[in-house]
């Protein structure tokens, strides 16, 4: 098993250092001068030479890469050309609204998604059935920019119970803090739950056919009991896959939902940092995001090795 893992964990090294060389790559083919957007277009030749020399913009692509990478690895991300200021601290405050923001929506989508499958199941082609089959579909056809747009619409334009967007920090209390981000986790969880509701359905009614549960079923367990008993820890382990993309998803994708709500995310960094071209800042945030996802898959087979004892005697 220690191999095993010691062959994965060399397995996604390759691939950061891989998905690396593709983002160094694309940053650096775009057009655009950090230079230029850091002094503005009236500066004098003479001085946007110099801050290139500075920024190391005047360097070969290979040896830039180098420093790049040595850098992202010690924590050193450089200094953003339209801030000013650290890379690696735009990134930890963004990161104090993103992650609690995705860790609500996964929350969300596992308490509303997990028991809608399992019921679904349970009582397949029942009405229940029919419930979480219109549900899954509605939430895979909806974007979740529209149904941030239609929240915003009814709980803050029309009732008022909610804010419709801003983030004022954590130091103004933690239950004001996930006030302002349920609306936003709402609206990236509904369609994650829609697409977890299928998968759980999906996984519980092919643990349902298999021999054990029967067997099970034979020796006097009722159908609730090889339900929580048998079938549903078994049929855990594409529900966690999924889990694991979903997080990687709300933490990478969740730029349009920042934006509708204004939030001062992740998302809506790299995005004001894209359109501003300062790829040093874009360039550094994708690498962290590729990161993350990384380090999701890697404790998702973690888990799997928990989940499923068949792999820990393989392997």
């Amino acid at each position: 098993m220690v191999a095993a893992m010691v062959k994965r964990l060399a397995s996604l090294a390759a691939t950061l250092a891989a998905v690396s060389m593709v983002i160094f790559l694309v940053m650096n083919v775009l057009p655009g001068d950090p230079a230029a957007v850091a002094l503005g277009t009236s500066a004098q030749e003479d001085t946007l030479a110099a801050l290139r020399h500075e920024m190391g913009l005047d360097q070969p692509l290979p040896v830039r890469y180098v420093h790049w990478v040595g850098g992202a690895i010690t924590g050193d991300f450089g200094t953003s050309a339209t801030y000013g200021v650290p890379v690696r601290g735009l990134i930890a405050d963004r990161l104090a609204v993103t992650l609690p923001l995705a860790g609500m929506a996964i929350l969300l989508s596992m308490l509303l998604a997990l028991p809608l499958g399992i019921l679904a199941a349970s009582r397949q082609n029942g009405a229940a059935d029919w419930i979480a089959t219109i549900f899954s579909q509605l939430g895979v056809a909806t974007p979740n920019f529209w149904i941030g747009l239609l929240l915003i619409l009814v709980f803050s334009t029309a009732l008022g119970w909610m804010p419709s967007g801003g983030f004022s920090g954590w130091n103004d209390g933690m239950i004001n803090g996930i006030k302002q981000l349920f609306l936003p986790a709402v609206a990236l969880a509904l369609p994650q739950a829609g697409v977890l509701t299928r998968v759980t359905r999906a996984a519980v009614l092919d643990v349902l056919s298999e021999d054990f549960v029967r067997t099970a079923r034979a020796k006097g367990l009722n159908r609730r009991q090889a339900l929580f008993r048998h079938v549903v820890p078994n049929a855990l382990a594409p529900v966690v896959t999924i889990l694991g993309l979903q997080f990687s998803f709300l933490v990478a994708g969740a730029v349009l939902v920042e934006n509708v709500f204004t939030l001062p995310g992740l998302g809506r960094l790299a995005y004001q940092a894209f359109t501003q071209r300062d790829f040093l800042v874009v360039q550094n945030v994708v690498l962290f995001i590729a990161a993350l996802v990384v380090v999701v898959n890697f404790l998702v087979d973690l888990l799997y090795l928990f989940l499923d004892p068949r792999l820990r005697s393989s392997r």
